[in-house]
């Protein structure tokens, strides 16, 4: 087999693939009907009902960046804060560079009793987790590969064409997308290792005494409110050891937050 065929019969798996891929990421006809029915009775301001309709695909594992932050917005119109700022985090997570979560996070938070100052962090550090951050991991694995099959194909360019000049800017070009593929992979890693390594939870309970130590019986330290993202440190048992955004720690119960 030819070269020339082989190349031929990849282009034509990769143009099927292309086609078949958003056919079968909306296979699933109860999936989108559920999300219909949300997203109706959301338009028709029956929040009760869009966030049922909502949780339901939550609750089956289903993630997504639309079915997270529009459970966030149903929650939000329907009172109650923290919920809504739990999944405006969990969309923030899939996709952090997102101007519309992030405008609704600050609006939720806006309506949260503990409002913290936060400790200041060093610009480069700042600079680069904003970087990180300015695309979701689903665009990053987009561009990833679009870039490493552009660099081939420039590569095969180069392989067959018998101009200098085209052989040339083809290696280069190849060269430069592949090295650009890579660059994608790397900062879609990063970012994984940063959320990773940054677990934060809500708060859930109306009103919480935090504990300078894992027991009923230790020194109320500082009381939190609902809708409060704290970091978690540390596990032990049906406590958490959780930082503050402004530098504070404690101990919380496991059962008064929620995992981001």
């Amino acid at each position: 087999m030819t070269l020339k065929i082989k190349y031929n019969m990849i282009r034509r798996i990769l143009c099927l693939l292309f086609i078949l891929t958003p056919v079968l990421a909306f296979c699933d006809s109860s999936t989108s009907a559920l999300f219909k029915k949300g997203n109706d009775h959301y338009a028709k301001a029956q929040y009760k009902e869009a966030i049922s309709s909502y949780q339901k695909l939550v609750d089956g594992g289903y993630q997504s960046v639309p079915v997270y932050f529009n459970l966030g917005n149903a929650y939000y119109k329907n009172g109650d804060i923290a919920p809504a700022l739990l999944y405006y985090e969990k969309a923030h997570k899939l996709s952090p560079g997102d101007d519309d979560i992030k405008l609704n996070l600050q609006l939720a938070n806006l309506k949260t009793t503990d409002k913290l100052d936060e400790a200041p962090e060093f610009f480069i550090s700042k600079w680069w987790h904003s970087f990180i951050l300015a695309f979701s991991l689903g665009t990053l694995a987009v561009l990833s590969v679009l870039s490493i099959l552009a660099g081939s194909g420039a590569l095969i360019l180069y392989r067959f064409t018998q101009s200098v000049g085209v052989k040339k800017a083809s290696f280069y070009t190849a060269i430069a997308l592949v090295f650009l593929g890579l660059s994608f992979i790397f900062i879609a890693g990063r970012q994984a290792d940063y959320f990773e390594s940054h677990q934060q939870a809500i708060v859930f309970s109306n009103s919480v005494t935090i504990k300078s130590a894992p027991t009923h019986t230790a020194k109320d330290l500082f009381v939190l409110h609902d809708g409060t993202k704290v970091e978690v440190l540390e596990h032990n048992n049906d406590w958490i050891k959780i930082r503050l955004v402004n530098g504070n720690e404690g101990w919380i119960g496991a059962n008064d937050v929620r995992d981001i």
